[in-house]
């Protein structure tokens, strides 16, 4: 679990394919500290497991189902990525809850000042933006992040001098892909008013094939 508060920005030292499997190795500093093999570390918001530890640098091996609904499938060598550690038992939640399993991607279609902050508008696939709730938090890229509004299928938000520049938010633009997690508590409380117990009754049925 993390927090959304990115730690360092890292940045892809190499790249290799061992079958359908793609290993990173992402060049860091600050998170490399108390780190283990088989530890967790969010990866421009997605939670990836440590393999191996280098002097400079993390090893991760990443699944094609990651490559998939992550930006991770689109980084190259000297690519910047924002980096996080999973939280310990007794850290502050500058944050919110993150699970690290992303959502969907996003794509920016917009980027620029509103009122003298730097806003930007992010397009999701529709059937997400239920999730979207204003003043709510969400995790793009690993960080996060206060809904501001929604429209049709755009969230907006607002990103202080400080994210922009110890992000990758700082060089992304239009058209460029994010990684997209909604608040845990968005998503449970929707589930909760959406929940039809006659049919979750129908189907939890045991069958003999069942037992």
């Amino acid at each position: 679990m993390f927090s959304g508060i990115v730690e360092e920005l890292g940045v892809v030292r190499g790249l290799g394919r061992s079958g359908n499997i793609i290993r990173f190795e992402i060049g860091a500093e600050k998170t490399l500290v108390d780190v283990k093999v088989g530890g967790s570390i969010a990866v421009n918001g997605a939670c990836l497991t440590v393999i191996e530890i280098k002097k400079d640098r993390f090893i991760f091996e990443v699944m094609p189902e990651t490559l998939k609904i992550t930006n991770l499938g689109v980084l190259r060598t000297g690519d910047k990525v924002n980096l996080e550690r999973s939280l310990k038992v007794g850290d502050r939640i500058s944050g919110h809850f993150v699970l690290g399993h992303i959502d969907c991607l996003g794509v920016i279609r917009k980027k620029g000042y509103d009122k003298g902050n730097m806003a930007f508008g992010i397009a999701i696939p529709p059937e997400f933006i239920k999730y979207c709730l204003p003043k709510g938090s969400v995790t793009v890229d690993g960080i996060s992040l206060t809904v501001a509004d929604k429209r049709s299928n755009m969230l907006h938000v607002y990103i202080i001098p400080h994210t922009l520049k110890n992000t990758t938010l700082g060089f992304k633009g239009p058209s460029d892909k994010v990684n997209i997690e909604f608040d845990i508590l968005a998503k449970q409380s929707h589930l909760d008013l959406t929940y039809e117990p006659r049919k979750a009754q129908k189907n939890l049925q045991i069958t003999r094939n069942m037992l």
